[in-house]
């Protein structure tokens, strides 16, 4: 099986903010896994978890999905990313 590269043991790095705006905006998994599949994405509710733990890769068109579902842009689902990069005078 292909091994993907993690970044602090993460899969993706959007994890704790996806959980963060979904709680925020008053969504069940069940709820977010039906908005993104009205969009034709597929992310049935034990992948969103998977996605909210940091167990699973975040695809670039499920990121954009996420930022339009949000109302954000894709820069505040990647924030603590950033944030890091800058702290570390990466960027």
């Amino acid at each position: 099986m292909y091994q993907c590269s993690k970044y602090n043991n993460k899969l993706n790095v959007s994890s704790n903010k996806i959980k963060e705006l979904r709680t925020k905006n008053h969504l069940s998994l069940s709820g977010l896994s039906t908005k993104l599949a009205l969009m034709g994405i597929d992310i049935p509710k034990p992948s969103l978890h998977k996605l909210e733990t940091g167990k699973r890769v975040l695809k670039d068109y499920e990121l954009y999905a996420l930022s339009h579902i949000f109302k954000v842009p894709i820069e505040e689902l990647l924030d603590e990313f950033i944030t890091e990069l800058k702290n570390e005078d990466v960027i």
